[in-house]
């Protein structure tokens, strides 16, 4: 059974990080890419950052350039988001995602806040 479990959120301050993960099961983790995505309310999920198979490549959604890291440890079956400088902007249910040729798979997601 494909799990994909996300945990780490919360609500933080302007200015905080958090460092979400997501531990995955059921399937041949390091073949897939992963990816974070996000959805505020009353907008369309986007893409936030991805990271290829072997964690040799890095994609990152603009507003999060030099903010955010993702990274995956293949022995673990786990990637990671790392948020410093968090702005309420960045307030949203964050999922992750596997992906490899047209096989998607899809986390329930965290909650993140980002508030005073």
């Amino acid at each position: 059974q494909v799990q994909l479990v996300e945990s780490g959120g919360g609500l933080v301050q302007p200015g905080g990080s958090l460092r979400l993960s997501c531990a995955a099961s059921g399937f041949t983790f390091s073949s897939y890419a992963m990816s974070w995505y996000r959805q505020a309310p009353g907008k369309e999920r986007e893409l936030v950052a991805g990271v290829s198979s072997t964690g040799g490549s890095t994609n990152y959604e603009d507003s999060v350039k030099g903010r955010f890291t993702i990274s995956r440890d293949n022995a673990k079956n786990t990637v990671y988001l790392q948020m410093n400088s968090l702005k309420p902007e960045d307030t949203a249910l964050y999922y992750c995602n596997a992906k490899l040729l047209t096989i998607r798979y899809w986390g329930q997601g965290t909650q993140v806040t980002v508030s005073s």
